[in-house]
């Protein structure tokens, strides 16, 4: 039995922060080293980054006097979960509605959702679950801190439930709020990182009925001795990201490789893949996709947009760049693909019915 992904809402906040937060970082950084900060702020290829976070007291970003980053000490762990707690439900039920807006909603049977960027209990999938009404008896899933790939985590699960229970009609959710995770830097790496990331959340259903994208073979592959690439330490002051500017290399070196290449590509030459959806987790990830595999300039074309315009929403991310491809043309052979800790590369083929 097949499962489709019908439809993806999408909702981000209304604070665009990315141009507050360049100034703030550059400012960070050794006057020797502000030069370089600007080339590579430049070339990140991001235009906008949304917060939840609200505009300060004198109306300024988060980092300007009277923001929730202002002060010398930024807020501590239980400070940003509290708006965690209240903006990511918010934010899902946005992205929920957009997705009511192209299919009907009724008779939900299983809820997925996926968040790496704040803990709550009574979890966020029964807080939107409660507030959408669903019915007591619907099966939820929390899939929680696996990253950037935790889309495909959500989706491919869906997939399996629709795949056991023809019935099924499952709502797949990712909501992350990034900005909640600032972290006080001076080294250009960690800055440039720091400034990749938004908030964003995403919603589709999947269902054993045709329509949309039908949702084909998943494969993951976790690279050998990369652990220390990708990783999120929860510290008293948020969840401090790393991630290594070796990671666009190793990506690049791995898809060199037949088996792993062969493996998300189904086993066909990258050339006859027509519909790419790669988590835009930055340029240079997304320029080591296209090298590796010998892509197209335009094959990722998606998602270069949804970088520029919403950044890296982390697990949303890639629910963006699908909802970008099922606006059409038509997609004959498909592949999304998404990168996270471990370090590893998850996804799963579709193609339009």
């Amino acid at each position: 039995m097949s499962a489709y992904l019908h439809a993806i809402g999408t909702a981000v906040p209304g604070h665009d922060v990315h141009a507050a937060f360049i100034d703030w970082a550059r400012a960070q950084v050794e006057p020797r080293s502000a030069k370089l900060f600007d080339r590579m702020a430049a070339r990140a290829g991001i235009d906008h980054r949304w917060s939840v976070l609200p505009v300060g007291d004198d109306g300024g970003s988060p980092v300007a006097a009277g923001g929730f980053y202002a002060g010398d000490a930024h807020p501590g762990t239980a400070a940003r979960m509290r708006v965690y707690a209240e903006a990511a439900p918010a934010l899902a039920l946005d992205a929920i509605a957009r997705l009511g807006e192209q299919v009907a909603l009724d008779g939900i049977t299983h809820l997925v959702v996926a968040s790496c960027t704040g803990f709550v209990a009574p979890g966020v999938d029964q807080i939107i679950a409660a507030r959408l009404g669903l019915s007591a008896s619907v099966e939820r899933l929390l899939v929680g801190f696996m990253g950037c790939y935790a889309a495909v985590a959500a989706i491919r699960t869906a997939r399996h439930i629709v795949r056991s229970d023809a019935g099924a009609r499952v709502l797949v959710v990712t909501v992350e709020l990034s900005t909640l995770h600032l972290q006080p830097a001076t080294a250009i790496e960690p800055l440039l990182a720091m400034l990749q990331f938004g908030d964003g959340a995403a919603a589709a259903l999947v269902t054993g009925e045709a329509g949309g994208f039908r949702l084909d073979r998943p494969f993951a592959a976790a690279l050998p001795e990369s652990g220390h690439l990708i990783r999120w330490d929860i510290t008293d002051s948020g969840f401090a990201m790393h991630l290594s500017g070796e990671v666009p290399g190793r990506i690049a070196g791995a898809l060199a490789d037949r088996a792993l290449a062969d493996a998300v590509t189904g086993g066909v030459a990258a050339e006859e893949v027509d519909g790419w959806a790669v988590h835009a987790g930055g340029r240079s990830i997304l320029d080591a996709v296209e090298g590796a595999l010998h892509l197209s300039p335009d094959a990722l074309a998606a998602s270069r947009a949804v970088l520029g315009d919403y950044g890296n929403m982390s697990s949303a991310t890639l629910m963006f760049v699908l909802a970008r491809l099922l606006a059409g043309p038509p997609v004959t052979r498909g592949v999304a693909l998404a990168f996270g800790p471990g370090l590893a590369a998850e996804g799963f083929g579709f193609a339009s019915t």
